[in-house]
């Protein structure tokens, strides 16, 4: 049983989004505060990102935003989350949301969250991040993707073995099951780029 007690959420911006997205990422904020765990994301007001913060802080949660100063000068930020930890950079943020993680989930977005979740999956598998990786397939979202990594698998790009480097929850009802349970992740297994044939 993995110990959570930060999770680190990626996902999208847009606030243009169907709704059903909205109350996905409200319904993974209120699970995440009813059962004590910190939200650590990209302090984002609006779309995904402000619909799990304001799930969390409307069910008395706590909530870590980490964002680049540029961001702040713009006034993207969320106004009332319990934390706020400005960074220099976009990839400063990216560490620091890592670092300060037990976990990611990566609910729907566009190339932002796409480049943070293939990322942090690059990470898991060279064995800098040894957490759980739960991708929230909501209505199929993800499907191309993961069809994507099937085919980099099926065509030797990766080993099968890597396949373990993620999870998919088809809602947020089967992410924190996937969390607690996901075996910690052998960082062996990405010697396959050493190996010949």
């Amino acid at each position: 049983m993995n110990s959570i007690n930060s999770i680190c959420v990626y996902s999208a911006s847009s606030s243009l989004v169907a709704d059903f997205y909205i109350k996905e990422a409200e319904n993974l904020g209120k699970c995440l505060a009813d059962h004590k765990i910190n939200l650590v994301y990209g302090a984002g007001k609006r779309g995904l990102m402000g619909a799990v913060a304001d799930g969390v802080l409307k069910n008395g949660g706590s909530v870590t935003g980490v964002i680049p100063t540029f961001m702040v000068e713009q006034n993207w930020h969320h106004p009332h989350l319990t934390e706020l930890l400005e960074v220099d950079s976009m990839h400063a943020r990216k560490q620091k949301m890592a670092d300060l993680s037990d976990g990611v989930i990566a609910l729907p977005g566009g190339c932002g969250t796409l480049e943070e979740l293939l990322e942090i999956i690059t990470w898991k598998q060279l064995g800098l991040y040894p957490h759980p990786i739960i991708i929230v397939n909501t209505h199929g979202f993800y499907n191309p993707l993961i069809e994507m990594l099937d085919k980099a698998i099926n065509e030797q790009f990766m080993r099968a073995d890597h396949k373990m480097l993620w999870s998919v929850a088809n809602s947020v009802n089967d992410v924190l099951d996937l969390l607690f349970t996901t075996p910690t992740w052998d960082p062996s297994i990405g010697k396959f780029a050493t190996t010949t044939r």
